[in-house]
């Protein structure tokens, strides 16, 4: 059985590609290149043919896997998406020219100007020379779509968007973090720009708390990754979401999840939201009126670290969730100087001020 829906519009590139999308940061053992290879040319036979990748992925392995696979395939079946982060010129065309050698390619589908993280980031990039060499390799034909990978926040992301220079964008989006994206895919709509999204599993929490979030599943969802994958391509914005990949069995599961599906209606996802805040006593819902903060705390995001906690219980969701989803260390939420105006502000009414001082206090833990 082939995944159902390959035909989804990326924006107004004139793509079509598949609602699930294979993310190449996740394989089981990436030194073995051929087993890995196999199990990327396994997902295109089921049917996905968006494959995204980047430099150091799996040790620094994921780059060569996809293009010890994809070679083997009809080029125009497949799209390939690869990143570079470097803000000089010509450390990304070098970046570039070692991605083509190594997807042995002579063009990448979709190039992401990768990791914005902090505002200012873009601009920097700008600055540095990194767009124009992005925007000059796309003249020569070495890209074919220029587009974005981005950590900042919904109102950050749109101004990213905003600026024109973007075919697409890749978010983090998932259940517990939705808030956080809405105004991206609100913009994202607006521009008519395609959108791919990451950790549509939370990073593994959502499966981790299967029990908790039952609630998600609706009649024909068999389990609550199955809703949770749902959930994610039923936003009208979004075009695919990335699932990494480690075995056959993971590939058959993400293709059963669309298989037959029709978007849920728009009265069923805000029945869903609406249940996360609902389920989780204290957990913050990201409405951002806790902002703007006086000395600029990014409190959004550190609440979202502490959803983490709630969820699973232990510290090390928060460590993991500061170092691998917003790349921020504890000792930015010290900077706080408890002066209360966020609690004030605070619709759900959450202890914001004890939060912090236990994010702050991770540090040298």
């Amino acid at each position: 059985m082939a995944l159902p829906h390959v035909d989804q519009a990326y924006g107004q590139t004139g793509a079509n590609v598949s609602v699930i999308g294979f993310g190449g940061m996740r394989f089981a053992h990436p030194a073995d290149l051929d087993g890995s290879a196999a199990l990327v040319r396994y997902a295109h036979a089921r049917g996905i043919n968006y494959f995204d990748t980047a430099p150091f992925y799996c040790d620094d392995k994921s780059e060569e896997i996809l293009g010890r696979a994809l070679r083997t395939l009809p080029r125009d079946s497949f799209f390939v998406s690869t990143k570079s982060f470097a803000a000089e010129g010509d450390e990304l065309r070098a970046s570039l020219e070692k991605s083509l050698r190594r997807l042995q390619m002579d063009r990448i589908d979709f190039f992401h100007i990768w990791c914005l993280l902090q505002p200012g980031q873009l601009e920097e990039r700008i600055r540095k020379g990194a767009i124009a060499a992005a925007q000059r390799a796309q003249r020569e034909g070495l890209i074919r779509h220029l587009v974005v990978s981005s950590h900042l926040g919904g109102e950050d992301n749109a101004a990213v968007l905003a600026t024109g220079l973007f075919a697409g964008i890749t978010i983090g989006y998932n259940v517990l973090n939705f808030p956080f994206r809405a105004r991206a895919l609100e913009a994202a709509a607006r521009h008519k720009v395609g959108v791919v999204t990451m950790n549509p599993l939370g990073g593994g929490m959502i499966p981790r708390n299967a029990d908790r979030l039952s609630f998600l599943k609706g009649p024909q969802d068999r389990d609550v990754v199955q809703a949770a994958i749902r959930f994610n391509i039923s936003q009208p914005a979004i075009t695919a979401a990335l699932v990494g990949f480690s075995s056959e069995r993971e590939v058959d599961e993400a293709v059963a999840s669309v298989d037959g599906f029709a978007p849920y209606p728009a009265a069923h996802l805000e029945q869903l939201k609406a249940g996360i805040g609902a389920s989780f006593e204290g957990f913050c819902t990201g409405c951002g009126y806790c902002l703007p903060c006086p000395v600029d705390v990014q409190i959004p995001k550190l609440m979202d670290v502490f959803n983490a906690k709630i969820l699973d219980g232990s510290d090390q969701a928060m460590r993991d969730r500061l170092k691998w989803h917003w790349a921020m260390a504890p000792d930015v939420a010290a900077a706080c100087i408890e002066c209360g105006d966020c609690e004030t502000a605070c619709t759900q009414h959450l202890p914001i001020r004890d939060r912090l001082k236990a994010i702050a206090a991770l540090v040298g833990r």
